[in-house]
């Protein structure tokens, strides 16, 4: 089978693979809710790329990305809900209509006017998919009458936390400044070791939770992607760890086999050298 560079051919390959009888066992098993889970990964693995600035594995992860789409537009074609040039009708309108300052009339703005426009935009749309789901016979589901709703549950949690905070600041729940969120962090933490000398572990758990939500809040108000920074802090405990096991295996040891003292004195070090 030939590679194309035609969106068709994967299509094509995707309707082979859920082909009763014919197609692959695998792939004609999984619906929805089991193919959600990859979608998901794949997302992250595209950030993973970009974040390694690895442009060859970038290309390679963003065709997985695009699968995803592929798979998901293909159920649905299955079900005569939707196929994949609704997708494509979807997202095309959705961006002309948002864009009004480049497709439209309203050329030249400046960003906080560009701000405002995007937000009535879709403003609008959640009054008219309220109005589709009504005329479906479909439940509410809360959008334009909660403040906070809209926001996916599968979001990261850091990231639905800083997206909660941002729309509960549009109607002024917010502090001015980052000076009260790091007095709400210090107050968090001595919250969190009250509930430790305590011993209720649940209880703890929470204040965990409150803990983290400060401090995805403190990020939001200095401009920081909570998500982002942690990876790249994820990437130094790595890079650091590393350096204590490479200088162990100098001497043919492992960290298993140093005490906590000489693999603090390494990692010292290893901050030391950034």
């Amino acid at each position: 089978m030939t590679p194309s560079r035609d969106i068709e051919r994967l299509i094509e390959i995707m309707t082979a693979l859920r082909t009763p009888v014919t197609g692959c066992p695998w792939d004609l098993e999984q619906d929805f809710a089991s193919i959600a889970p990859y979608t998901i990964e794949e997302a992250y693995e595209v950030a993973d790329a970009i974040a390694r600035q690895d442009p060859e594995d970038l290309c390679d992860e963003l065709g997985d990305l695009l699968l995803q789409v592929v798979f998901h537009a293909q159920m649905a074609r299955e079900q005569q809900l939707f196929d994949f040039g609704d997708v494509v009708t979807a997202i095309t309108a959705k961006m002309i209509r948002r864009h009004p300052h480049v497709f439209g009339a309203d050329q030249g703005r400046d960003v906080a006017a560009v701000n405002q426009a995007w937000a009535e935009i879709k403003a609008e749309e959640k009054r008219l998919r309220a109005e589709r789901r009504a005329r479906r016979g479909l439940p509410a589901d809360g959008e334009g009458e909660r403040v906070l709703s809209g926001i996916p549950v599968g979001a990261p949690a850091l990231t639905r936390a800083v997206k909660l905070q941002q729309k509960a600041a549009t109607v002024g729940f917010d502090w001015p400044d980052a000076g009260p969120v790091i007095d709400k962090i210090r107050e968090e933490i001595a919250e969190v070791e009250a509930e430790i000398a305590t011993g209720d572990r649940a209880a703890a758990a929470a204040e965990v939770g409150d803990l983290l939500f400060a401090v995805a809040n403190l990020a939001r108000h200095l401009g920081v992607d909570p998500e982002a920074a942690l990876r790249g802090t994820n990437d130094k405990f790595i890079r650091r760890f590393a350096h204590i096991e490479d200088a162990l295996a100098r001497e043919e040891r492992r960290p298993a086999d140093a005490s906590l003292a000489e693999m603090e004195a390494l990692w010292q070090e290893a901050k030391s050298l950034g």
